[in-house]
């Protein structure tokens, strides 16, 4: 640890020409706020990302398909960045509807919401996507699980496998074609989740809640370091982090992308630190936590890394 007023701090110098990378360097040498943060990330994600013996878990929450970030997961994952996906059924249904070739649309957030009641747009701040999207969804979902075998069982990531079989692009379609687990517990808090209820009105097909479980231990178990990127918190954040208790290990790399506070004691703004009070985190593990708005962190972040590992 550095001692007091022994580290200065360098004012940054934006030049002509300068790379992503080089940008964020300067930035970590002027070691502020959450531009140092952003830099110390980059630092962590690149040892991780270069750590063969460390397998590397991806947790994706918020609203960041609808964004335009999907295509920087699909991207990761083949590149082999990430060996385990965790993700909200929010992102995966909003990577569906981009597979089968609808659209999210640029809008406004200073708008008649009604108004685009009336008109059958739904609004994700200020992005914009019509009904008839849902439309096409419940028509491919449908078409999709009625060529599940019939009385058979199947578990979240198989079913979730299932469907990126029958896509040609998107997060599910690399995943499959990757062979990367895609974890979704929270399946059913999604339109994932109302089209298979709709479809298990009239077929029986069991979804095993649980049956995730025990290939999710395994490679816990048989990880011999792990390492953690959280976009965002919830149910991929605790999914992640709470996959080591059972074991004696605990991540040794973990960062964190979020925009929520940590007083208000929700798990989206946990800090790092508050999980190594729960043994989630070694206390040695490289952690950091960058505040900030995802669909700037996270592109920037990824840019700077790939930069590095492509030298």
């Amino acid at each position: 640890m550095t001692q007091p007023c022994e580290m200065p701090v360098n004012q940054l110098h934006v030049k002509p020409k300068m790379t992503v990378n080089e940008l964020v360097m300067a930035m970590g040498e002027a070691g502020a706020y959450n531009g140092g943060s952003l830099a110390r990330a980059a630092d962590i994600w690149e040892q991780m990302l270069r750590d063969r013996e460390a397998t590397k878990f991806f947790g994706l929450a918020g609203a960041m398909v609808p964004a335009g970030m999907g295509g920087i997961v699909s991207d990761l994952i083949r590149a082999g960045h990430i060996d385990v996906l965790v993700s909200t059924g929010a992102n995966l249904t909003h990577d569906i509807i981009e597979a089968i070739g609808c659209h999210h649309f640029h809008g406004t957030a200073f708008c008649n919401d009604i108004e685009l009641r009336h008109d059958e747009i739904n609004r994700i701040y200020d992005v914009y996507l019509p009904n008839d999207a849902f439309e096409h969804f419940e028509e491919f979902m449908q078409g999709v699980f009625s060529e599940l075998e019939p009385k058979s069982t199947i578990s979240i990531s198989g079913l979730l496998e299932h469907i990126g079989n029958h896509t040609k692009s998107g997060i599910l379609h690399t995943a499959a074609r990757n062979k990367v687990p895609v974890y979704n517990p929270a399946v059913q808090d999604s339109m994932i989740g109302l089209q298979y209820w709709l479809f298990s009105q009239t077929n029986k097909i069991t979804v095993d809640a649980f049956a995730d479980m025990q290939s999710l231990m395994d490679r816990c178990f048989t990880a011999t370091k792990a390492g953690a990127m959280l976009v965002g918190g919830g149910v991929p954040k605790n999914f992640i982090l709470q996959s080591m208790l059972m074991t004696p290990n605990g991540f040794r790399y973990a960062i964190q992308l979020t925009g929520d506070r940590p007083d208000l004691g929700g798990l989206s703004g946990a800090t790092l630190d508050e999980a190594r009070s729960w043994g989630k985190i070694t206390e040695d593990a490289q952690a950091v936590t960058v505040y900030g708005d995802a669909t700037i962190t996270l592109p920037v972040l990824t840019a700077a890394v790939m930069e590095r590992l492509a030298k």
